[in-house]
């Protein structure tokens, strides 16, 4: 319900619905300067700022900072990310992460907390999960399980989990996944990037899912998807 800008100065504008992010007059003077990457889910924003440090604002229930994760945002932060309901993670120099929110959509990590103490090269959300590529190459998955958070039955090659209508179930285009080097991610489909240049989707069809209509065009040379 809300959008927000960074300008080219490192400073952010917000408007839209004041309780879910439109209004950040409350932290103003952190967002003047600095800025480098914003990200927001259903009720909130988490601005990081060039000296590692996390601002947040919006509904305080996406977005509030307890008083022991705090020190942990102050500084050292390299990466942040959002589920779509009132979670964020965020990545530390150390490759530590840290996460904040509603406990049950992927605020709380603390289930997987032995295997985010280093290693954490990037993570990302769903509706209510998230998911974190270690440096070793495994996945590590925290949040509401039926959107993504239990990642129980992966084996190490291309694997999906959660909702076999948004996505969990890519059966049909088995076959065609191996030689990905990219998977991006919509509301209820994925897209991969094949080596060879190629996409596959799967998914709902109707949220991006079936692109047998633009095949021919997607079959050579395609470098990014979002």
């Amino acid at each position: 319900m809300a959008f927000a800008a960074i300008k080219d100065n490192g400073s952010v504008v917000t408007w839209g619905a004041w309780n879910h992010g439109g209004d950040s007059t409350a932290v103003a003077t952190l967002l003047a300067e600095g800025v480098v990457q914003v990200c927001g889910n259903t009720g909130a924003f988490a601005a990081l700022k060039s000296n590692g440090s996390v601002v947040t604002w919006g509904d305080t229930f996406s977005s509030g900072i307890s008083s022991l994760i705090a020190p942990l945002l102050a500084k050292d932060v390299v990466q942040v990310c959002a589920t779509s309901v009132n979670a964020f993670a965020a990545i530390k120099a150390n490759g530590s992460l840290v996460t904040w929110g509603s406990q049950f959509f992927g605020g709380d990590s603390s289930k997987v907390a032995p295997l985010l103490t280093e290693g954490a090269v990037q993570v990302c959300g769903t509706n209510g999960a998230c998911a974190a590529l270690l440096a070793n190459g495994s996945v590590v998955t925290w949040g509401d399980d039926s959107v993504g958070g239990d990642s129980s039955e992966a084996d190490g090659s291309v694997v999906t989990w959660g909702c076999d209508d948004y996505g969990a179930d890519q059966s049909a285009v088995a076959a065609l996944l191996s030689g990905v080097v990219q998977i991006c991610g919509g509301e209820m489909a994925f897209a991969a990037i094949k080596a060879d240049g190629s996409v596959v989707a799967w998914g709902d069809s109707r949220y991006g899912g079936d692109s047998s209509a633009v095949a021919s065009l997607l079959t050579e040379g395609v470098v990014a998807i979002c």
